[in-house]
Formats: structure tokens, C-alpha cells, sequence
């Protein structure tokens, strides 16, 4: 997973850019394709506001939160994309797949 993280009139420090890192890990499992995110960090004050955009073959899945500290933010984000990630993932799999007389040929 490229991961792309962009300030909004923020500086992005080394300990928030490591931070996003460890949170967005746990995305990169859904997939075994590689994807890019983009999360840009901004304040609307008083509240802090963190948006990610993650691309997934031909597909653009977008979540923003916001919290009242950045990392506060960060967190909700996460837990955001990693529900449309396992959304996107469902509705990929093929759930009719099962055991069906017709595909075995034990009909009769």
C-alpha cells in the first residue's frame, strides 16, 4: 500500500506521519492488489479534520472524520476506511458460490 499524507495549512510531523502509518497498516490486508491512499490532515478550529481517499482498482472509496485532537481524528478514520474496505470486499465476493446440484452433476 502507497500511502500519500498531505497537510492542509498544518505542518505534518515525523510522529503524525508514523502514527498514520501504524493506523493504516491494517488496510493493506483487505487486498492483496496494491492500493493507494491519500490522507490529508487539516483544522477547522476547533476541531481537526482527517480525510483519506483510498484507490482500489477502478475503484475510489473516500471517509473523513473529525475529532478534537488530530490523533483523535486519525483513529476515526481508520476505523471508517476499514469498514468500506470490508464493505467493497463483500460485495466482490461471490456469496452464491455454494454447493449446487447443477454445478455437480449429481442431480437425478
Amino acid at each position: 500500500m502507497r500511502t500519500d499524507i498531505h497537510g492542509h495549512q498544518i505542518d505534518v510531523t515525523p510522529a503524525l506521519r508514523d502514527y498514520v502509518d501504524s493506523k493504516m497498516e491494517r488496510l493493506a490486508r483487505h487486498f492483496d492488489r496494491p492500493c493507494d491512499l491519500r490522507i490529508q490532515l487539516s483544522i477547522d478550529k476547533p476541531h481537526h479534520k482527517a480525510e483519506g481517499t483510498v484507490s482500489i482498482s477502478g475503484r475510489t472509496l473516500h471517509a473523513d472524520a473529525t475529532g478534537v485532537d488530530m490523533y483523535a481524528a486519525i483513529d476515526l478514520l481508520a476505523d471508517k476506511l476499514d469498514r468500506l474496505l470490508v464493505k467493497q470486499k463483500s460485495k466482490l465476493v461471490d456469496h452464491h458460490r455454494g454447493e449446487n446440484p447443477a454445478r455437480t452433476a449429481s442431480f437425478g
